[in-house]
């Protein structure tokens, strides 16, 4: 190739110091606007691109050189690719980490194209595992606990929605209820419907927290009357309260999820059961149509089944 000739060659070849490009990265990084989970993980995928980069025939002209940052890149992708055999998903996080990286340096983001992905929809529960799920509820003693995984399951909220309802937000009569979302995803606000299975669940839910408000022996914090999901102490339970709530009753049902597995699953159950694209796409709260037509998309399940009930009997 005619431009391997303008690679870094030994003699001219800069040596890294891993350790000390590592940290200047990580001071630049703290004073982003980014959320402290990023930061960890553009941190870590820094901190392996440039240890490979000290070894590499790069050398410290991919920190400063246009074209040698582009061949480093690249060559580094192909290594997680094939020697560390990461996952194209993967491969991606940590291009995105790299272009963070080299915005640090003020040297412009690499010309390296991303992995395409599969187009496949979100991951939600299996029929079988949805009727799974929901006797684990059923049977569950707490009628809190019922009342949230059945509000998440037929709503489609996500986490910190629903950790976040007061008792205000919520509206409920013998034949029709709404949930209010005050401050859903960039800050927007919503109304979702509630069906009958979710008017049952936090109508018991309220009488049970009723009786819990009523046993206090204080006042409890600030918020503990406008709360809807109070813990045994009554304060408000926190998103990763909720969360842990959630994949208990799963493991009563002998499955692995998150309260974002039982979003994509109502999504996917609406998509699916012929419900507008516009419509879901309100529910869900979503901007762009796009991101609701996913759930429209085969799964890994209907790829198998497809190739499954082609079978030949010999």
């Amino acid at each position: 190739m005619a431009g391997r000739s303008k690679r870094v060659t030994a003699e001219d070849r800069v040596a890294v110091d891993a350790g000390k490009v590592s940290a200047r990265y990580q001071r630049w990084l703290a004073r982003q606007p980014l959320a402290e989970r990023t930061r960890d993980a553009y941190l870590a995928q820094v901190e392996g691109f440039v240890a490979w980069l000290a070894g590499s025939e790069h050398g410290g002209a991919a920190l400063a050189e246009g074209q040698v940052r582009d061949w480093a890149v690249r060559d580094y992708k192909r290594f997680v690719k094939t020697k560390k055999r990461w996952s194209p998903a993967s491969v991606n996080q940590a291009l995105a980490a790299i272009d963070n990286f080299y915005r640090s340096l003020g040297v412009g983001r690499p010309a390296v194209p991303r992995e395409e992905l599969a187009q496949l929809a979100p991951r939600a529960l299996a029929e079988a595992e949805q009727r799974a799920f929901l006797r684990a509820v059923e049977a569950c003693p707490s009628p809190r606990d019922r009342a949230m995984a059945t509000v998440l399951f037929y709503t489609g909220l996500r986490l910190s929605e629903l950790a976040g309802l007061d008792v205000d937000d919520v509206a409920v009569s013998q034949r029709r209820g709404r949930v209010v979302v005050r401050s859903g995803k960039g800050d927007a606000y919503r109304e979702v419907p509630l069906n009958s299975a979710c008017r049952k669940a936090l109508d018991e839910w309220a009488s049970a927290r009723a009786d819990q408000l009523a046993g206090g022996e204080d006042e409890g914090p600030p918020d503990k009357a406008g709360a809807l999901w109070l813990s045994r102490a009554g304060a408000r339970m926190s998103a990763r309260a909720v969360d842990l709530v959630l994949r208990r009753l799963a493991l009563d049902a002998h499955l692995q999820l998150s309260a974002h597995t039982l979003r994509h699953t109502c999504l996917t159950n609406l998509v699916r059961s012929g419900a507008d694209v516009v419509l879901v796409a309100e529910i869900a709260g979503h901007r762009r149509l796009d991101t609701t037509r996913r759930y429209s998309l085969p799964s890994q399940a209907d790829k198998d089944a497809a190739l499954e009930a082609v079978l030949v009997e010999t």
